[in-house]
């Protein structure tokens, strides 16, 4: 039904373009209004059904109300109506809009009320066809053909419709793909990212020195039971990820102005170099992880994504390759291209498989600057894309410590730095979730189990 539905759309917006060049074009606002709108419309809505799959399909209420736009201006429905027949159907087209909205976002749980709303549509174009008929106008079928076919696939449509009976929650009017709309923030939380619009004008830069000696000692024995390339980052980052557990609303992030939380979904992005050397290539990895892995789902999960890279030999991974493509576009067109790529992002709009390449949309950032033999930097966040947070860590140290009875201690540290939005939450949430993290990384030997419980960042 689907692609039936589709198809009967697509021809909508072809017919309208082939009638609109049999007839001439007119003045320039008739084209923009009689011809663009709808058949951008028309469009719109078969991408946004056949791309966004059957939990997005709420989102097609936006070209419904370009249609309605269109419908209320279109010229030869109108001609020579009085102002209170143009009145009312204006209301009616209000109400198709609003009562469309309700019953797709699921505020009306009743798909088949869509039935009866196409139903009239389509008898409202027959009274129209028939109207033309006996006037003698003789073309009176590229007036009427177009809308047949457009509400003849919303007909179609109303027919794959299914609602959900599980009694689980699922996306709705103001989700995303890749995250769940925050609706119960206090209103100070809610107009923040409108005063403050750029992710790096409203960071916090957060420093932490870890003392390592457990870690080391656990390390080393991960690496005894066979976990060979088992090391820091693994540690840090399954500590992370086991602090997500307890404070989720550190999984939140914040696009299109509006706060989301990614749920259970830990995105995990991070840059992969062959070798460590000037010349060797590097790319961007992202790893899915959730509040429910061990130190040990950490591990096999991020190792087996660096060496899914790693095994090519120019080390590309599927978002070099799509960068690849856009290097060929000249630089005015991909200045536009990025631009709406940026629009869509804004909306909500970006194609699943765009966001999974992405790495600039993700919950955390992690680098190691360890590795380079350098200590950890303050990196900036990204204005693309949605990562609330990015840590860097550098490479061990040894500090001499007094001790109260005057002995002298030499003891090891990494020092930790995070870049984090702090629109996502309030400065007592970040720092309760730190402390935490700080004694999760004091005994990293808890990192070996499932956490026993799992808190919800919304119900």
């Amino acid at each position: 039904m689907t692609w039936l539905m589709a198809l009967c759309l697509v021809g909508s917006a072809v017919a309208r373009i082939v009638f609109a060049c049999l007839k001439g074009s007119g003045d320039t606002l008739d084209v923009w209004s009689q011809i663009v709108l709808p058949v951008a419309a028309t469009l719109l809505y078969v991408l946004i059904v056949l791309l966004g799959g059957k939990e997005l399909f709420y989102k097609t209420a936006i070209p419904v109300f370009l249609m309605a736009i269109y419908y209320a201006i279109r010229p030869h429905m109108l001609l020579g109506s009085s102002a209170l027949v143009l009145g009312l159907f204006v209301v009616c087209l209000l109400f198709f809009c609003l009562a469309y909205t309700a019953i797709t976002c699921g505020k009306i749980r009743s798909v088949w009320l869509l039935v009866p709303l196409y139903l009239c549509a389509i008898a409202l174009f027959a009274y129209l066809h028939r109207a033309l008929m006996h006037s003698g106008v003789a073309d009176h079928w590229t007036y009427v053909l177009p809308d047949y076919l457009f509400f003849g696939g919303l007909l179609l449509q109303s027919f794959a419709i299914r609602v959900h009976t599980d009694g689980e929650y699922h996306p709705t009017w103001g989700d995303r793909i890749d995250g769940r709309r925050v609706r119960t923030l206090p209103p100070i939380a809610q107009i923040t990212s409108y005063i403050q619009v750029e992710r790096n004008t409203c960071s916090n830069l957060f420093e932490e020195s870890i003392e390592i000696t457990h870690i080391d000692r656990y390390i080393r024995q991960k690496r005894r039971e066979g976990l060979k390339d088992f090391g820091i980052t693994h540690v840090l980052l399954a500590a992370y990820v086991r602090g997500i557990a307890k404070y989720p609303q550190l999984n939140r992030f914040i696009s299109g102005q509006k706060v989301y939380s990614r749920g259970n979904d830990v995105q995990y992005c991070m840059v992969v170099k062959k070798e460590m050397t000037v010349e060797s290539p590097d790319t961007s990895i992202k790893v899915h992880l959730t509040p429910y892995d061990t130190a040990e789902d950490v591990y096999r999960k991020l190792n087996a994504a660096v060496e899914s890279v790693k095994s090519t030999t120019e080390l590309d991974s599927s978002f070099d390759n799509l960068v690849a493509l856009f290097t060929l576009i000249p630089g005015v067109v991909l200045k536009f291209v990025v631009w709406l790529l940026k629009l869509l992002d804004y909306f909500g709009l970006l194609p699943k498989f765009l966001m999974e390449l992405s790495p600039f949309h993700g919950s955390i950032f992690f680098t190691s600057m360890g590795s380079l033999g350098i200590r950890p930097i303050y990196h900036h966040l990204y204005d693309f894309g949605n990562i609330p947070a990015f840590g860097a860590f550098g490479c061990k140290r040894r500090a001499l410590e007094v001790q109260e009875d005057g002995t002298i201690v030499q003891r090891k540290y990494v020092d930790i730095k995070f870049v984090l939005d702090e629109r996502i939450v309030d400065g007592y949430y970040y720092a309760t979730f730190f402390k935490y993290y700080r004694r999760l990384l004091a005994h990293p030997e808890v990192l070996d189990e499932v956490p026993e419980e799992v808190n919800k960042d919304i119900d």
